[in-house]
């Protein structure tokens, strides 16, 4: 197992042209951020404050059913994660720090 993989153990599905229960994850994980998206979009132009409330309450919703869904891959092994090395991380916090004092705050 490569070292710099964040992942569980992989639940194995049937190959061939059928779709598995890890196709019908990925289309909707997919589905679910592009929606998230769009309605962060929506969020920032709707002047309707009935209508924004009901964006954020159906945004949320969307949030949490994506993070469900992103859960259950993960736990099935079908959804992997990258170590970041310290240094990149460090050297990242030490860019946004600095760029976060040049503004004053």
């Amino acid at each position: 197992m490569n070292n710099n993989k964040i992942c569980n153990p992989k639940v194995e599905v049937p190959k061939g042209i059928n779709l598995n229960d890890k196709d019908y994850l990925t289309i909707l994980l997919t589905c679910l951020k592009d929606m998230e998206k769009n309605y962060v979009i929506a969020l920032t132009e709707v002047s309707n404050e009935n209508l924004y409330s009901k964006y954020v309450e159906i945004f949320n919703s969307l949030s949490s059913l994506q993070r469900e869904v992103y859960e259950m891959m993960f736990r099935n092994g079908w959804y992997q994660l990258e170590k970041a090395e310290y240094d990149k991380v460090s050297q990242k916090y030490q860019t946004l720090n600095q760029e976060y004092n040049e503004i004053g705050m």
